[in-house]
């Protein structure tokens, strides 16, 4: 297991050509780099500017991305009534469209039916997989990296499924 640093993101998102989806999974993250901004957003001093600035290297990376013709698409499948984590970055997530990412919100109750990879996931180009691995309580664990034909089949079937489903976020109400 490895964890990717900003280049190691970089360096897949550069060498994408068609498209990077993302499929979330998980009512709550706590990673250590968002622990300070959600105190700011419970304590009401959090708006867009912040979370843009915030995740600015991300951002840009997006809209680099973008800009070459990747298709990004993000879809989270989420318990409701949702989490505050949830609730943080649904808030957030005008800054990821605006940047050139397609968010759908999937609620779990209408996820039962589909067959779902263990973890998060972000599929490039449908043939290669990075799966995002948390403990227990959302802590990063690490990242590990699969060029598996057969895995990367099961989890584009598993995202399209989810996509299929999903609310676009411009309809999605939070529960």
């Amino acid at each position: 297991m490895e964890s990717l640093d900003a280049e190691g993101w970089a360096r897949l998102f550069n060498s994408c050509r068609e498209s990077a989806w993302h499929l979330e999974m998980r009512d709550h993250y706590a990673v250590a780099e968002e622990r300070a901004d959600i105190e700011k957003w419970r304590a009401g001093e959090w708006g867009p500017e912040e979370d843009a600035a915030s995740k600015a290297g991300w951002l840009d990376l997006m809209r680099a991305t973008a800009a070459r013709g990747v298709e990004l698409r993000r879809a989270r499948i989420v318990s409701e009534p949702v989490t505050e984590y949830i609730r943080f970055e649904h808030e957030g997530t005008p800054q990821n469209i605006a940047a050139g990412e397609d968010v759908r919100w999937l609620p779990r109750t209408r996820a039962s039916g589909l067959a779902l990879p263990g973890n998060d996931c972000w599929i490039f180009d449908s043939s290669t997989v990075l799966f995002n691995h948390f403990t227990g309580d959302g802590g990063w664990v690490g990242n590990e990296l699969s060029k598996d034909p057969q895995v990367a089949e099961v989890c584009v079937k598993a995202f399209e499924s989810v996509w299929k489903l999903g609310i676009p976020h411009s309809e999605y109400t939070l529960i």
